[in-house]
């Protein structure tokens, strides 16, 4: 890495740069080690290249037909023009597709930009924008929806992308295969030199706008984050993971997720949902060590366990848990009743990851959030002001660190708000720190409601409401619920002699392409929504309201 000009060091055109000091710190540390997904990829696969690899239902695949496949795919998407830095938009639901896509991506320098199945035309349309897509590649239909018809509309409207690639049965005229791109299996040749400060992948990001940002991680800087993770959760090849969490999301992809276990030569098994006998069958089949789930899928794994005759799940050891803070009394039955370890997770995708250790004492596992897995992190609780707080007592968090962005792709007023001059990601978290030094997550500071792990900005909800002619006046809330964890409760003030049920507000955000998981699940019509002394909105004592009304007082 002597070539790199550290008085600069860019990432891309429209990135924000880690300043030089820094940058020349994270080298000479050996958290950044000049490797490129080119190279990791090749080196994992050359390992042992009979061992397994991927499973994915009957489908498995060792490492040398995970190099082979994912060779082809790469080689194919340069010979159809994609070059390196070009953006492709997945959105597949999990299965071996989407680990082959990821993988031809990575080591090809094609940029892929992870959504989720559950986004519709609100978000990826935004996405694809703010990327500007050479190509998208989606299932044909899943779980009842047309994601071929939905990708064919956003290529139409947007000119820089130029490519559909669809998986499944069906694939429409003028749309690529993508098991057509697998049928040359031979490596791609000639790609130019990847760097390691190139970006490698897109992550996406929520807030209080709705719209997702676009978050650019590094070859180099996510390579640390999967092997990192990969040590403090305790794996090796003789690890088995199961990714059952959406694989787009960076939790099940790189905390360690497929990535992580990848690096150190273990075996990866895919669900498309973690649904706890399929799940269960799962684990005991392919002895499965470890896996990641959100607090309401392990609240409903453990109430399955008590309550029906399951299959034998004793090969797993670690239960990583994420996505939102579970609660201590549920955390507290983990162990005893699934009989494995529980490793919190708090991280996010900008960066910044948390972990228990696998060998605190249980009151702290069970209690915190975890404590920051390198020693390259820096955080800082803070008040509202910008001034440390005393220990022990609550603030904002704010971090940096050598796989934390300084700034998001294209976003230069988002960036103005969400970072501070001197590099700190003020990510939101309201935390305090327990004696152990591991954070305490005690909330949000912006008006986010955590839907089972997904984080969904109550102003975009109140922003699709106002569309409707009935509405006067609007608030989403968060509102308790023991399976996940949160759900979204619409109060309204309806204009006079108007009227409006759920249903209405239903159909207006499907019409709209609004993805389903941010579509409220209560509606409260109120003669007049109470408002603060300086005439706002009042969202906490409407919230009180609401769970009051709804019986929710858990």
């Amino acid at each position: 890495m002597d070539d790199i000009d550290m008085d600069f060091y860019p990432m891309k055109p429209r990135s924000v740069p880690w300043p030089a000091d820094l940058a020349r710190r994270y080298i000479e540390d050996g958290y950044w080690q000049g490797r490129t997904f080119a190279e990791e990829i090749s080196t994992f696969c050359g390992r042992d290249p009979t061992a397994i690899a991927l499973v994915d239902g009957d489908a498995t695949f060792s490492y040398a037909e995970l190099d082979s496949y994912s060779s082809a795919i790469g080689g194919r998407l340069l010979d159809m023009g994609l070059q390196p830095m070009d953006r492709i938009l997945l959105q597949l639901p999990n299965g071996y597709e989407l680990v082959f896509l990821i993988l031809a991506c990575l080591r090809t320098g094609i940029v892929p930009v992870m959504t989720l199945p559950a986004h519709r035309y609100h978000e990826i349309s935004h996405v694809a924008r703010v990327a500007e897509v050479r190509a998208l590649a989606v299932v044909d239909v899943y779980r009842g929806f047309d994601h071929q018809g939905l990708a064919m509309r956003i290529a139409d409207e947007l000119p820089s992308c130029e490519y559909v690639l669809v998986a499944g049965s069906e694939h429409a005229d003028g749309t690529i295969h993508l098991h057509e791109l697998l049928d040359f299996p031979t490596k791609p040749e000639d790609i130019g030199e990847l760097k390691p400060e190139d970006i490698a992948l897109f992550l996406l990001s929520g807030g209080t706008t709705g719209l997702p940002k676009l978050i650019p991680r590094t070859h180099q800087d996510y390579i640390y984050n999967a092997s990192r993770c990969s040590e403090v959760s305790g794996l090796s090849s003789e690890s088995v993971y199961l990714a059952a969490l959406p694989i787009s999301h960076n939790f099940p992809l790189a905390c360690p997720g497929i990535l992580g276990t990848f690096h150190v030569g273990g075996k990866v098994v895919v669900l498309d949902s973690p649904e706890p006998m399929t799940a269960f069958k799962a684990i005991a089949d392919h002895g499965v060590t470890h896996t990641a789930v959100v607090p309401a899928v392990a609240q409903r794994w453990m109430d399955t366990i008590l309550s029906s005759d399951c299959p034998d799940i004793s090969s797993l050891t670690v239960l990583q848990v994420g996505g939102a803070r579970i609660a201590d009394e549920l955390a507290k039955r983990v162990r005893p009743v699934l009989g494995c370890k529980l490793q919190q997770v708090f991280g996010m995708a900008e960066g910044l990851i948390n972990m228990t250790g696998l060998d605190d004492p249980e009151d702290v596992v069970c209690g915190t959030q975890g404590r920051p897995i390198s020693s390259g992190d820096e955080i800082r609780i803070v008040d509202e002001m910008g001034k440390e707080v005393a220990n022990g007592e609550s603030g904002l968090l704010l971090t940096r660190g050598p796989y934390t962005i300084r700034g998001y792709y294209a976003a230069e007023e988002v960036n103005a708000r969400s970072f501070t001059s001197d590099g700190w990601y003020r990510s939101g978290d309201v935390v305090r720190m327990h004696p152990s030094g591991n954070l305490i997550v005690e909330g949000r500071e912006k008006d986010i409601i955590n839907r089972a792990g997904e984080k969904i900005s109550a102003e975009e909800v109140e922003n699709f409401v106002y569309l409707h002619e009935a509405v006067a006046l609007a608030a989403a809330v968060a509102v308790p619920d023991r399976s996940l964890g949160e759900r979204i409760c619409l109060c309204v003030q309806v204009k006079e002699g108007s009227s409006l049920v759920l249903d209405d507000v239903v159909k207006l955000m499907e019409e709209q392409g609004l993805a389903r998981f941010k579509w409220p699940e209560y509606l409260l019509v109120m003669d007049e929504l109470p408002t603060t002394a300086v005439g706002k909105v009042d969202k906490k004592l409407i919230r009180d309201l609401a769970i009051k009304t709804l019986g929710l007082d858990l």
